[in-house]
């Protein structure tokens, strides 16, 4: 019997598909993608363009102003949604394309979803080579594109309109798949976009997805649930994986039940509130002392959905217990099994329950806990000092962090390079999840306006402000112009030290000379005064440029007023940091130097590294 077919060009059905796939989200049933990103060139603009411009009531396209920019909005999406919605993004062939690719690697590092639709060259290669394509002496089916494939989970070249049938289906299950979730790039020839085929009708059936959540394996858990039972000391590290299952209240219930501390990560901060009982704080290179303290002498540590990144472990260097055992609850067995961890491969939701429900009755020993307690007392009270207004002519990061918590509390904090995330991480204190918004796994320079953006497509409900030094705006700031565009209003905090003060910082204590970070100290004929307010008011954004905390204070409470996004520029110290907390990261400095302080920098490095585990 045949099948009913209908005939559309490969975009069309490409696009179709697309609007028929939804999600079922704590029982309302929504689109799964949330829409498409594009800017059009002569790779997309014929085939997709045309194709899109057909459901744009059913599949909005959004223009970008940046092809990075909307590559890192699309990943900020994906992650203020939990994982459960994503976008799309389209760009020409060739440099359009490749601009993309960094936000391919934003997603995949921090296991997010995400569609990629660059346009390619033609399959049939009759015009070659066309304009911005990059030609292969040794090997005629290399493109740019090829680029995409180390940064996506899932890649294919589409080269026949057919193809796009499996192509989807294979995408659909990597983007929805909570192990291997993470960036699927499409490279559509563009000859291809514009042929046409009968596709089954059947294709275009609306698909309804659902969260899968893995049950554990027995054995697997009776081995992890006895070695948590035996434990004398032990901590829970909270990854985003705690978020992205929806299982901040288990966590909250299976620590609070058996009275063991949670250290939380980048990606994992606000999954339990800041003032739980049991929560302290960040953990590793930017963590708190309470949580840094009680990772030192942790005989088990439960790593829930975290995969357990440098700025977690002190470089393997932080968990000084000879006797630690690490449990890798996690539903990818590559994060589960790092550094020789029992591996929990099932949902956190799921795990945490049952561990919970296995260990009734069993609690961590008493002075651990009034110890877990007894240190985040006294962090707090570093804290508060840290963020309180001081007399100095310039603020530090984390007295801009104060004003900002003392006036947004409710809000959805975004940032992701520099300074500030290791001062976010310890300072910041969230009240529910998804209130703090990092990207750290990639650390990208330049995502925090975009990744505000898409923040607030996400939560439109939410109030969302951006955090972001002045480097990072001089390297990405146009998606400012997408949200006046699009509605999307964002509170954006420049904090200004004249160049990049956390790498200065970084090379001064690798005993380097102070060189090429900070602007005074490059190759300069005239140092540039750079006007930010001006510059965001010219992009149709309210701006103000304020002098001290107080007024900062006064600006944010203005901000919530303005009917567009609004820019407040602060100048601060690029030196001052909050010495409390931390722990070492492993930088390499160099064996020899003609610099005395780098030669004494590398005896401190060698001996640090003595620390680390093997």
């Amino acid at each position: 019997m045949s099948q009913k077919a209908v005939r559309l060009t490969m975009a069309q059905a490409l696009v179709r598909f697309m609007a028929a796939q939804k999600v079922e989200i704590e029982g309302e049933v929504c689109p799964i993608f949330g829409g498409v990103f594009a800017i059009f060139g002569h790779g997309n603009v014929a085939g997709l363009g045309e194709a899109l411009y057909g459901v744009r009531d059913q599949l909005p396209t959004y223009r970008g102003q940046n092809e990075q920019g909307m590559g890192n909005a699309a990943a900020a999406f994906a992650k203020a949604s939990f994982r459960r919605r994503f976008m799309a993004c389209t760009s020409s062939i060739g440099p359009g394309a490749l601009n993309m690719v960094t936000s391919a690697a934003v997603a995949h590092v921090n296991r997010l979803p995400m569609l990629l639709l660059p346009g390619d060259v033609f399959a049939n290669r009759r015009p070659d080579p066309v304009l911005q394509q990059a030609e292969d002496f040794g090997d005629g089916t290399v493109t740019v594109n090829d680029c995409f494939r180390p940064v996506s989970r899932y890649f294919d070249r589409i080269t026949r309109p057919e193809q796009i049938m499996p192509a989807l289906a294979r995408a659909m299950q990597v983007l929805t798949d909570p192990a291997e979730c993470g960036p699927v790039t499409l490279s559509l020839c563009q000859d291809v976009q514009a042929e046409a085929y009968d596709y089954p009708t059947g294709f275009f059936d609306e698909k309804v997805w659902r969260q899968r959540r893995v049950m554990p394996d027995a054995d697997e858990f009776a081995e992890a649930a006895g070695a948590l039972m035996q434990a004398k000391r032990p901590v829970i590290i909270s990854g985003g994986g705690v978020l992205y299952s929806g299982a901040s209240a288990a966590l909250g219930r299976f620590a609070q039940s058996h009275g063991i501390p949670v250290l939380e990560t980048q990606a994992g901060k606000s999954a339990l509130a800041h003032d739980h009982a049991m929560n302290m704080g960040s953990v590793g290179v930017t963590g708190t002392s309470a949580a840094n303290q009680l990772a030192e002498d942790a005989d088990v540590v439960l790593a829930v959905g975290t995969r357990l990144q440098d700025f977690t472990t002190g470089s393997w260097a932080l968990f000084k217990n000879e006797a630690l055992k690490i449990i890798g609850l996690n539903t990818q067995i590559f994060d589960a099994a790092k550094h020789r961890a029992l591996p929990l491969i099932a949902d956190a939701q799921v795990g945490l329950d049952a561990l919970n429900t296995a260990m009734m009755g069993w609690e961590a020993e008493t002075d651990w806990t009034n110890r877990a307690r007894d240190g985040k007392a006294d962090w707090l009270h570093e804290a508060d000092k840290a963020m309180a207004p001081g007399n100095a002519e310039l603020p530090s990061d984390a007295q801009v962090i104060g004003a900002v918590l003392r006036t947004r509390e409710d809000s959805v904090l975004v940032c992701a390079a520099g300074g500030l995330p290791g001062e976010l991480h310890k300072l910041w204190q969230a009240k529910k999840p998804g209130n703090y918004h990092m990207e750290y796994g990639f650390s990208t320079m330049g995502y925090e306006i975009a990744g505000g953006l898409g923040v607030k497509l996400a939560r439109p409900d939410d109030d969302v402000v951006v955090m972001v030094g002045d480097g990072s705006y001089l390297m990405l700031n146009s998606e400012i112009v997408s949200s006046i565009m699009l509605g999307a209003r964002l509170t954006i905090v420049v904090l200004d030290n004249a160049g990049y003060g956390c790498i200065n910082r970084l090379q001064m204590e690798t005993g380097g000379a102070n060189f090429n970070n900070l602007l005074k100290d490059t190759r300069h004929v005239e140092l540039p005064r750079i006007d930010f307010a001006a510059h965001a008011k010219s992009l149709g954004a309210v701006a103000r440029k304020v002098n001290s905390i107080g007024d900062l204070e006064a600006a944010l409470k203005e901000a919530e007023g303005d009917a567009v996004t609004s820019v407040i520029v602060i100048d601060t110290d690029p030196l001052v940091t909050t010495d409390e907390g931390g722990h070492w990261w492993d930088v390499a400095v160099p064996e020899v130097s003609a610099r005395s302080e780098v030669n004494v920098a590398r005896e401190n490095y060698e001996q640090a590294r003595k620390k680390q585990r093997p």
